[in-house]
């Protein structure tokens, strides 16, 4: 009679390997070569938060506290890690004959998953610590197994604690887990033993209102009159005006926005349509799934901590792509994060969409290499397939570890969720004519029927809320100098307002792989992501052999120059009444959606999906901007860039913030620094240039011309 692990392994394998023909399964040799020896074992470094520390430490869990449905990514070989990567370059290589031939996650698990053999002999030593298989995704890439802490204990050789950080409880473990060797050539890590969560990227408005229709105080004491944002103005300002009217507006197409919660009531997206003009949009829909594959996925419910994230992302993905079809897709979270779940069973399903967004993010450095190689991982399956995926690039600056702080503390760090090389990372803008003083050049004082006011592209800036921006300081102060004593950071009008790590988030991938040595700091072995091929070539790119963030940019700011986005809510009565009484916000999860909807258009136009679209912005890029950049392309100029610009280059500020500490802040006097590339030196992180930069990628799209300057087909 069969042991109960023996019986596993039987089963595990007669389903792995019934997908699969003879050749194929011989095909993918074994990277277990050795016994499976207790003793002998290897530490998966980096990943362990920084908060598992003795301040925090509440004591060990219970052996029977439950652990269910945790992840264990797998590895490649090297050779078929190499050719899957080779693969991705083809299919979106217009000259090649694998241009567009998109795969399955069956098969990229029958030509480039792990060997069957290997799967079922992690399982068997799953099933003998005690865990239970719960599944293996098609692409042969996660297994998913259940447990208790006890058994986590045992196998993995850390314990699980309880943890209280601000008043709030948590758990984790409290050391890097540890495999055997024989099994370290195929085990990347276990996603997550704890249930730390990405954070939503939205930013409420600001606080600072004055009088009735006064939004800001200008340097003289009076007041910038409010003008939100709604999505006529989106349609003026980035010009989708030309392409809706033409018919390009999503029919066809399906964006789906992944979240880890519901909406509190899906009428709420029916009600901004008809609001703002967009019912007449008669093929554009909205629903709600939670998409079952490999990994167990349930309904999640309503996440007061993420809700409005995923209604506002429902509605302005719809404000892009008016007869798209939405889908808000979400998991039930788990030791793993649910809209990672939601996404990897999204991928294994038959009908995929053009495009996705995510509106999370989480540090590199605080995610750990395990569930920073399962984003890249995901986000590379989905390009294999043709979906294009848009992820926030995050509202915390330069400092994505420090979130809205009073100062940034642990140094320059970005998004784990978007450093991939194979996902869009969107950055955040605002609008400069506030700073400027042209306000009524670029907006009417009355509304149009759906609410919009904008009369043309408004000229943009770097999106940061800090002291540390000198245009907040010029503005305020007189004076471009930030740092100090005599900077505007440490004393000047109203700078205590402004101590914030609050912008659009951009920067170098510094701890995509790695342990850090320092907890919540790029240090240590961290090591960015590679700098993909395609990020090279034209005015600004950095020469750093990293992964640089962000892609592109559109308007997130939530409100300091006047300006931020309203959406409906229902949840707290953001939704009643006139628009002005609605939900308002800022943040790179406006962003996000938004361009993963142009994406829709872009896919209704040509008849076809995209994969990473990356490579063919930055080749429309590098043809605008050469190796100098283009002033007729300033965005600075407002209304008077050129008319054919495909993106506009942001070249004025920065989205710098204010620091604290030791880590890249220079701090020569008072105190708070400036977050800077050395302490020795202003070297602010990070400053506008022509072409591509920090704070803003590769600029902002216009919408009409993008479409119009994009690749039909293969040549």
């Amino acid at each position: 009679m069969l042991s109960k692990v023996a019986l596993l392994v039987a089963i595990l394998s007669l389903q792995v390997l019934g997908n699969l023909s003879p050749a194929q399964a011989a095909s993918a040799p074994s990277q277990i070569d050795a016994p499976i020896d207790e003793n002998q074992r290897v530490t998966l470094g980096g990943n362990t938060r920084p908060e598992a520390t003795s301040d925090n430490d509440g004591g060990m869990v219970t052996d029977s506290y439950p652990m269910a449905h945790l992840q264990l990514l797998l590895r490649r070989s090297p050779a078929r890690e190499a050719a899957f990567e080779n693969l991705i370059g083809e299919l979106g290589a217009f000259r090649s004959p694998n241009f567009h031939k998109w795969l399955t996650a069956r098969e990229i698990g029958q030509r480039f998953g792990v060997a069957p053999s290997d799967t079922a002999s992690i399982a068997a030593w799953l099933a003998a610590h005690g865990f239970h298989v719960d599944g293996v995704l098609p692409n042969r890439m996660v297994i998913e197994f259940s447990g208790t802490a006890g058994d986590v204990r045992e196998a993995f050789h850390t314990s699980i604690h309880a943890l209280r950080i601000g008043g709030v409880g948590h758990i984790a473990n409290m050391s890097d887990p540890q495999i055997p060797a024989a099994l370290a050539p195929v085990i990347i890590g276990v996603v997550s033993l704890h249930d730390f969560r990405p954070r939503p990227t939205v930013i409420p408005r600001t606080a600072y209102t004055y009088g009735t229709h006064q939004c800001w105080p200008l340097a003289n004491g009076q007041g910038s009159p409010c003008y939100a944002l709604v999505p006529a103005d989106l349609a003026t300002i980035y010009n989708f005006n030309p392409a809706l009217s033409s018919g390009v507006s999503g029919t066809g197409e399906t964006v789906v926005v992944i979240e880890d919660t519901d909406v509190y009531n899906p009428d709420d997206w029916t009600t901004f349509r008809s609001t703002f003009g967009l019912s007449g949009y008669t093929s554009g829909s909205f629903t709600q799934v939670h998409p079952q594959g490999g990994l167990s996925c349930a309904d999640p419910g309503v996440v007061q901590s993420s809700q409005d994230d995923a209604i506002l992302d429902a509605e302005w993905s719809s404000a892009a792509a008016p007869n798209a079809a939405i889908v808000l897709a979400s998991c039930q979270n788990t030791a793993t994060f649910g809209g990672l779940i939601a996404l990897e069973n999204l991928l294994s399903g038959s009908k995929l969409p053009a495009s996705v967004s995510i509106s999370y993010a989480e540090c590199e450095a605080f995610n750990g290499a395990a569930a920073n190689a399962a984003y890249d991982e995901t986000y590379k399956e989905a390009a294999a397939e043709g979906v294009s995926v848009f992820v926030s690039a995050g509202d915390d600056a330069a400092a994505s570890c420090d979130v809205a702080q009073t100062g940034a503390t642990h140094g320059i760090g970005v998004s784990g969720l978007a450093s991939s090389r194979y996902d869009v990372a969107v950055g955040g803008t605002d609008f400069g004519d506030a700073y400027t003083g042209t306000t009524r050049s670029y907006w009417n004082v009355t509304n149009t029927s759906d609410y919009g006011s904008a009369k043309s592209y408004v000229p943009e800036i770097p999106w940061s809320d800090s002291c540390a921006s000198i245009l907040m300081a010029n503005y305020y102060s007189g004076s471009r100098l930030t740092y100090g004593q005599s900077g505007y950071c440490n004393s000047g009008p109203d700078h205590t307002d402004f101590l914030t790590t609050i912008g659009g988030s951009g920067g170098p991938s510094g701890c995509a792989t790695g342990a850090p040595q320092i907890r919540g700091v790029v240090s240590g072995s961290c090591a960015g992501w590679p700098k993909p091929k395609w990020q090279s070539g034209f005015a600004g790119i950095r020469q750093d052999g990293v992964r640089d963030l962000p892609d592109v940019s559109l308007f997130a700011g939530n409100g300091i120059w006047s300006h931020y986005y309203i959406y409906c809510d229902s949840d707290g009565g953001l939704c009643s009444g006139a628009p002005s009484n609605w939900g308002t916000a800022g943040g790179t999860s406006f962003s996000a959606p938004i361009l993963a909807g142009v994406q829709a258009l872009i896919a209704q136009k040509t008849g076809q999906p995209w994969g990473n679209p990356n490579p063919i912005f930055y080749e429309l890029a590098q043809a605008e901007y050469g190796a100098r950049g283009d002033g007729k392309c300033n965005a600075t100029k407002g209304n008077k860039t050129a008319t054919g610009c495909v993106f506009y280059d942001v070249e004025e500020g920065d989205n710098n913030v204010d620091c604290t500490g030791s880590y890249d802040c220079y701090l020569p006097s008072g105190e708070y620094g400036v977050l800077s590339t050395t302490d020795s030196k202003y070297k602010p992180a990070f400053a506008t240039m022509k072409g591509w930069d920090f704070p803003t990628g590769i600029g902002s799209p216009n919408v009409a011309n993008l479409l119009n300057a994009w690749p039909p087909d293969a040549d």
